[in-house]
């Protein structure tokens, strides 16, 4: 990390590298390169020791079970745990830590805070989130969800849809319209509530790679506790796009570090196939190589502004635009080298969501198609989609005229 602003807390790489000298095996390969059923079993145990280690949330105050570090520490933990072939936490971890944990971090109650980072840390809580729905997707904020305050409850109506990790969560973070009086993105808050009660029906959605990451959620009258809502009652866009700003700028940082771990792969593919002699194939190597350094440029940049004011600006949907898009091409650059192999998926279903495979894992079909076909193929819409990134950019960083909307 090359940014200016502050630098990484002295002793903390050597820290982390020697948590890891500790607890792997001189011969290791990397989770990937464990059959599918080892690999989870691998990943629960690690994230255990993880977490017991001060791993994870190390940018939450320590009051809160983290250790009050900077977000150049995060990126250490991030370097470190790639180049040794190992992930940072679980798969269900991106929704539990990295969206809501920092997000209650910045606008949750002490009360709030206390109770649920020293979980999600532990793992003994797992989050699911509650945005899109049937009819509210890139546009969120027509949300029909409602919650209707009750004394000191709050009752909860409506459907949500693609809810990453429902089957596992036992608490969900949604979004509901608790004023419908109120304009289009008034009147929605952000409410935390539990998923194990008889007004919460989920439904898994089987996807083409066989698996069942996504659900339907149904709720008929689930209820919280009137003190769980994160942020002020009807303020909730602010909070969702907080969240996603989290989101966009950790990613602008820590991609760059997963993606070039990923890249390599792709190299060893085309070696093994004999495919780096043919011209075309390098000159879209050479490509993703640089799209790499310069996504990484652009995340060094935006971290370091972050760094300094604590606020995310719109570039962050810069970089959004640029790694969602670089992925699909280089996904499907090695889906072309696999040619005619890509036919026929064989091998294990990769376990990480929206990114790139585990460290390790074999250059098999299975593992490129998963990777590309419902990974990286889905990076240009969730978390805004490219068209709501290039209308972000026109209007807010080039200042172009704000595009006509519908009455």
């Amino acid at each position: 990390m090359t940014a200016p602003g502050p630098a990484e807390t002295p002793g903390f790489r050597d820290e982390v590298r020697a948590f890891l000298h500790d607890n792997l095996p001189a011969e290791w390969e990397g989770v990937g390169a464990l059959p599918g059923t080892r690999r989870r079993d691998f990943v629960d145990r690690w994230r255990g020791l993880c977490a017991k280690a001060g791993m994870l949330g190390v940018t939450w105050p320590v009051e809160y079970g983290g250790r009050g570090l900077t977000k150049l520490d995060h990126l250490v933990v991030v370097e470190e745990f790639s180049r040794a072939k190992v992930p940072v936490g679980t798969p269900g971890d991106t929704l539990s830590m990295k969206l809501l944990g920092n997000t209650l971090a910045a606008w949750g109650t002490h009360e709030q805070k206390l109770r649920f980072l020293p979980r999600i840390i532990s793992g003994e809580d797992i989050w699911c989130q509650g945005y899109s729905e049937p009819e509210a997707g890139s546009d969120l904020a027509s949300l029909r969800t409602r919650a209707r305050r009750d004394g000191n409850q709050w009752h909860i109506d409506g459907q949500k849809i693609w809810t990453s990790n429902a089957l596992n969560a036992n608490w969900m973070f949604l979004l509901a319209r608790t004023d419908p009086d109120a304009p289009k993105s008034k009147g929605i808050s952000m409410l935390l509530m539990p998923m194990d009660q008889p007004g919460v029906d989920v439904r898994p959605i089987t996807m083409l790679n066989d698996t069942q990451d996504f659900c339907e959620v149904f709720l008929t009258d689930a209820r919280t506790s009137a003190d769980l809502v994160v942020g002020e009652v009807n303020n909730g866009w602010a909070v969702a796009n907080s969240l996603l700003s989290h989101e966009r700028g950790e990613e602008a940082a820590v991609n760059p570090i997963l993606f070039a771990h990923e890249l390599e792969r792709v190299f060893a593919l085309a070696k093994e196939r004999g495919a780096d002699c043919q011209p075309i194939t390098r000159e879209r190597l050479g490509r993703a190589y640089l799209g790499v350094a310069v996504m990484k440029a652009l995340g060094d940049k935006i971290l370091a502004a972050y760094m300094r004011d604590g606020s995310l600006g719109p570039e962050a949907s810069v970089a959004k635009l640029y790694w969602s898009e670089y992925h699909q091409n280089t996904t499907r650059l090695a889906v072309d080298i696999l040619g005619r192999d890509a036919l026929v998926w064989d091998g294990d279903t990769p376990m990480r969501w929206f990114r790139a495979d585990d460290a390790g894992a074999p250059n098999d079909s299975s593992s490129w198609l998963s990777v590309h076909l419902c990974n990286a193929m889905a990076g240009t819409i969730y978390a805004g989609t490219s068209e709501i990134q290039r209308n972000i950019i026109a209007e807010r960083i080039l200042g172009l005229p704000r595009e006509t909307r519908a009455v």
